[in-house]
């Protein structure tokens, strides 16, 4: 095995040399279930009374487990061979499933192998099977075995449906996966087959059901493994390493799902800057995040901006129906399409609708988990979008939410800003709603940037939205008016930022008159932190996270300059260069921050938050007036009623 950085090499010797034991678990073994319930139907056999099997020992001695209900047999070459229609061949998919199992249960082994060198494990075992095993040492022996039954587990499954990604298309419902045993390596994949076994025998009617059985299986099998893993000790060498299988090109990295890194196919009309026409300030970071997700580094698996400051990982556009929202995310999405199609990139898009909230408990939740996963994929450029946050995500206390509103509420705040959320800078999330003020306050507050999408403001916006609508079929005159000259986006951004330079809401104008009365221009530390504190004091919700929110966003001002388009267009110029020489180049770019910066940005987020309270409030004290209003109309009836 080859190391270079935290990349480690699986051999193709070390991986062929697990093929005869893989072998041997597909054509047969006998096991016991320890968790699950019920037992697989029994696979054909080939010849009357001729069983085909071979006898599997466990090679762990020492660790003979006690079996609940009697032992059965599991032969799934034998299962795959007899799903769906026979005709005497065994069909190419067939084959593909059987020998990407054998190529995963090796994969699996020679990483077991792997990680047992790198710990005591493999002197552990040589003393066991020698009859030295210190008793003091017997604990660390069962917890080092645990953990390699459940990376195991974990890597099975990730190269199952890596190596059969290519055959996915059907959808299959899996059961929960149950028989997880942590004893040791062989036992977990002595339990994990025979639940893999009874999933084949109950969904795979016909061959594509086998291929989307296996995938189905294999990705629960590895969200199973992943759970019991984060509560495991003696990991941290594994889930900090990658591993590479390069005869495959595939990289496991922990407990995350491999991918292809491959692109989705887009067939959204995507929307040029010109075609935005307001929403400067939204329509310039949009452009500017674009571009900023381009300088990701695929080797170094980070991005100069989010080590530098300035990247923004998930961000909130709000604004009034018709404002442009839909535009907005059509041209951010079309330009870094653009950006990654000239570089070659994997880019991949996708959008978390209210179709994703599903009825059965814990189903939206795993939705919102894949969605999560599939955007985070360190192999592509990621950028998902939420549209209508507000009614897909439920709002904690509210008695109208679903219990799948509030499962993808808790994924969604656990993904943004979680004990185990890592930025990489490869991929962005964008939250959109017409009533932001009914989104849950602890998500909203995970928007690290704030995009009003206000929508056409100006006399020359209006004539500009006009003539792009109105299209070409027509002979009006323009009249006097330079056309787009309006969405001259730098001068417009200035203005639009110069506008924060005092609050735009009647609750924080107050709370700044007052501040700069009492202590004067704000132009130091301690007077801004004063002006924050007083925020604080109007509105209990402006907590630490509301700063962090707008240091962010004091970084991203800082990192206001727009990357040359030339080096979108010449990948080499730019986006090829090593790490380090990037991330000289955007330093060499980053402009020093001023109080000018900060007093806005305190105002533009503050602004958003007291505009959001207010609308709550409004629709809460509607509401109850509506409720106090039915309620005496009930008494008036009810009285008129009593009375007659």
């Amino acid at each position: 095995m080859s190391q270079q950085g935290d990349l480690m090499e699986l051999r193709e010797e070390e991986i062929r040399a697990h093929y005869p034991a893989a072998l041997a678990l597909l054509e047969g073994f006998d096991h016991a279930p320890r968790i699950a319930r019920g037992e697989a139907p029994a696979a054909p056999e080939r010849s009357p009374g001729l069983g085909q099997r071979r006898a599997f020992r466990s090679t762990t001695p020492g660790l003979v487990t006690r079996r609940t209900t009697a032992a059965r047999g599991v032969a799934l070459l034998e299962r795959i061979e007899a799903a769906g229609e026979d005709d005497g061949l065994l069909s190419p998919l067939k084959a593909s499933v059987q020998s990407a199992l054998r190529r995963a249960l090796a994969i699996a082994m020679a990483l077991g192998d792997a990680y047992a060198e790198a710990t005591p494990l493999a002197e552990l075992k040589r003393a066991n099977l020698e009859g030295r095993l210190p008793e003091a040492r017997r604990a660390e022996f069962s917890e080092l075995l645990a953990a390699e039954a459940l990376l195991t587990l974990h890597a099975v499954a990730n190269a199952a449906a890596f190596l059969l990604a290519d055959h996915a298309g059907t959808e299959v419902e899996i059961a929960e996966v149950e028989e997880i045993l942590t004893d040791n390596a062989p036992l977990a994949l002595h339990g994990a087959l025979w639940e893999l076994d009874r999933a084949i025998a109950a969904h795979a009617s016909d061959e594509p059901r086998l291929a989307a059985t296996v995938i189905a299986f294999a990705e629960a099998l590895m969200a199973k493994a992943a759970t019991r893993a984060a509560s495991a000790g003696r990991l941290e060498s594994f889930a900090t390493r990658a591993f590479r299988v390069e005869a495959d090109g595939l990289t496991l990295r922990g407990f995350q799902p491999a991918s292809r890194g491959s692109s989705t196919t887009l067939t959204m009309t995507f929307k040029q800057p010109h075609e935005v026409v307001g929403n400067h300030i939204a329509k310039a970071q949009a452009q500017r995040l674009a571009k900023m997700l381009m300088a990701y580094d695929f080797e170094r698996r980070l991005n100069p901006f989010a080590e530098l400051g300035g990247f923004i990982f998930t961000f909130m556009g709000d604004g009034a129906p018709g404002t442009g929202k839909t535009t907005l995310i059509q041209m951010m999405a079309g330009l870094i399409h653009g950006y990654c199609q000239a570089a070659g990139y994997p880019f991949r898009y996708q959008n978390l609708s209210t179709d994703n909230i599903d009825s059965y408990q814990g189903k939206s939740g795993q939705n919102a988990r894949a969605f999560i996963d599939n955007i985070l994929d360190p192999s592509v450029i990621g950028f998902g979008t939420i549209d209508d946050i507000d009614m897909l995500a439920g709002k904690r206390g509210d008695r109208q939410s679903s219990a799948g509103q509030l499962e993808i509420t808790s994924v969604l705040m656990d993904a943004f800003a979680g004990a185990n959320t890592v930025v990489r800078g490869n991929c962005t999330f964008g939250m959109f709603s017409n009533y932001p003020e009914n989104v849950d306050d602890a998500l909203r507050q995970r928007a690290g940037g704030r995009f009003l999408v206000d929508g056409p403001q100006s006399r020359e916006d209006y004539i500009d939205i006009l003539a792009l609508l109105m299209g070409k079929n027509h002979q009006i005159p323009l009249g006097d008016h330079q056309l787009y000259a309006a969405q001259a986006i730098q001068q417009a951004v200035e203005r639009s930022y110069a506008s924060h330079a005092r609050p735009h809401e009647e609750g924080l104008a107050r709370v700044f008159e007052r501040v700069t009365r009492d202590h004067g221009q704000l132009d130091t530390i301690a007077k801004l932190g004063t002006y924050l504190k007083g925020i604080q004091e109007a509105d209990s919700r402006f907590t630490g996270r509301a700063i962090k929110n707008i240091t962010d966003a004091i970084k991203v001002r800082a990192m206001d300059f727009e990357l040359p388009d030339e080096w979108m267009e010449e990948p080499d110029l730019f986006l090829r260069q090593p790490y380090d020489t990037k991330r000289a180049m955007i330093e060499e770019l980053r402009r020093p921050i001023t109080v000018d910066m900060v007093i806005q940005e305190i105002n533009r987020y503050a602004d958003s938050e007291f505009r959001y309270a207010d609308k709550s409030d409004e629709e809460a004290i509607a509401r109850m007036v509506r409720d106090m209003g039915l309620t005496d109309e009930a008494r008036r009836r009810y009285l008129e009623g009593k009375d007659a």
